[in-house]
């Protein structure tokens, strides 16, 4: 099933849900010291092994990270071919000074915004979709 590609469509049907506990950005030497850490999602990268895991799993093992995020999942299955998107919910987290980390997956986008924001992040983007 593909995703939505109009952008006023998709826009309209944001619906931001602010996901459950708070989440790191770590890095790891190789994907199996990562997958050790039940990571929601990795990315390989030629300086290492990024991974996101919940704060929780990187205290309890002394992972080293440098910020906490909240997870927001948009529930609108955007296809990855949609264009303007990223930009249309940056800009609104950028007019709010939120800054925001992305990871585009199959069916949603996913946006981690600093636990202090998640609130405003959230506002911000039901705002984006009214508009």
């Amino acid at each position: 099933m593909s995703g939505e590609t109009n952008l006023q469509t998709i826009l309209r049907t944001l619906e931001p849900k602010l996901n459950e506990g708070e989440y790191v950005f770590c890095v790891f030497t190789s994907m199996p010291e990562a997958v050790a850490c039940d990571p929601l999602c990795t990315f390989i990268e030629t300086e290492g092994v990024t991974g996101i895991l919940r704060r929780e799993i990187a205290d309890s093992m002394g992972i080293p990270y440098t910020a906490t995020f909240a997870w927001i999942t948009l529930t609108v299955h955007s296809s990855l071919e949609a264009v303007g998107l990223t930009s249309a919910f940056a800009r609104a987290l950028t007019e709010e000074g939120i800054s925001c980390n992305v990871v585009a997956a199959f069916y949603h986008d996913h946006i981690f915004v600093p636990v202090m924001d998640a609130e405003k992040a959230i506002d911000a983007l039901r705002r984006l979709a009214k508009s």
